[in-house]
């Protein structure tokens, strides 16, 4: 009988002690943060992403009531802040900011990354990047019609036009390899280590032509005559380019339309009342009318912000469709 007594005490003991190391990581959780909170932004400072973050980063904090903090790891295209990020716990406390071009399209495009697409998990997109077509100022077109025409011309000369990207399995390099599939006119890619770079020779005319995101600096040149804006890509646009034409008013082009954006993802498996926080801090920072401000500084449009099963949504979709670009352009990983 003492033993049968004796048995059922050390059951109820062992369960008790499942049940508690069950309930410990949730607890840790709901309590979430005890401590500082990084925005990893996977470039130098100075970039959109990196503007974005920091104008998130003091609302963040008061709501969360910790300190949140923008931190630069750049490299290889975002994968190394990515992978570093990965190899931390999914605890919620290093927060990646980042787009399609670093978690979609570079494990894509270079052989050495080995993460996917998957690991991740977006708890908010935060804004949307002016994509836009620019040209030297000394390039005889003023439209996208032109363009194609003096494309097609070029081609047939042996001189096909040269497009600029920050790098191979970049959003830029894939949208001049999809114009030049659905136009039929072959193009030459041009990749650079980064953004500043390849806009110097865009205006000096080394590159006849970039599609990608209007930085800080393009307003600038093309009010001074240094490049030509012929066209903006995405659907959503700045009141500054209400009156510039659509990519897709082209007829050969009316498809012809991109997102691209930036927003807070999380390693997958982080706990689900962790996540819960992170979206409710950043949703409330979204609010404050001055990072709209801010992202327009950096011509991008702040986004609507939407519930976790939505922004769940949006990054499967972005999935979706980058991939398929990838493929149709037969994207091969290097």
């Amino acid at each position: 009988m003492t033993r049968m007594v004796n048995k059922r005490l050390v059951l109820k003991s062992l369960a008790g002690a499942a049940a508690t190391s069950l309930l410990a990581p949730l607890s840790w959780a709901q309590n979430f943060p005890s401590r500082l909170v990084s925005l990893v932004v996977p470039y130098p400072a100075g970039g959109g992403s990196d503007v974005i973050a920091r104008g998130l980063v003091g609302q963040m904090g008061k709501v969360l009531g910790q300190t949140v903090i923008v931190e630069n790891q750049g490299g290889a295209s975002g994968s190394i802040a990515a992978q570093k990020l990965l190899g931390d716990p999914a605890d919620g406390y290093k927060v990646y900011v980042g787009s399609p071009n670093e978690l979609i399209l570079a494990p894509m495009a270079m052989a050495a990354i080995k993460f996917k697409s998957e690991d991740f998990r977006l708890v908010q997109k935060v804004a949307n990047f002016t994509l836009a077509a620019l040209v030297p100022a000394a390039l005889p077109v003023s439209n996208m019609d032109e363009l194609i025409a003096y494309a097609a011309r070029r081609a047939k000369e042996g001189k096909p036009l040269t497009y600029g990207s920050v790098g191979n399995g970049s959003i830029y390099h894939l949208l001049g390899e999809q114009l030049s599939k659905v136009t039929g006119v072959p193009m030459i890619h041009v990749p650079y280590r980064g953004g500043a770079p390849m806009i110097t020779d865009l205006v000096g005319g080394q590159i006849d032509l970039y599609l990608g995101a209007m930085g800080a600096s393009s307003p600038g040149m093309v009010a001074t005559g240094k490049l030509k804006l012929l066209a903006i890509i995405s659907p959503e646009r700045l009141d500054t380019y209400k009156d510039v034409p659509s990519v897709s008013d082209t007829p050969s082009l009316k498809d012809f339309r991109y997102s691209l954006w930036v927003g807070l993802l999380v390693k997958k498996g982080t706990p689900e009342p962790v996540v819960q926080a992170l979206h409710q801090a950043t949703t409330t920072a979204m609010k404050d009318p001055a990072l709209a401000h801010t992202a327009a500084s950096v011509q991008d449009v702040l986004a609507q912000p939407q519930t976790l099963a939505q922004a769940e949504q949006i990054y499967a979709e972005s999935i979706a469709q980058y991939r398929a670009i990838a493929q149709s352009v037969n994207l091969k990983a290097e």
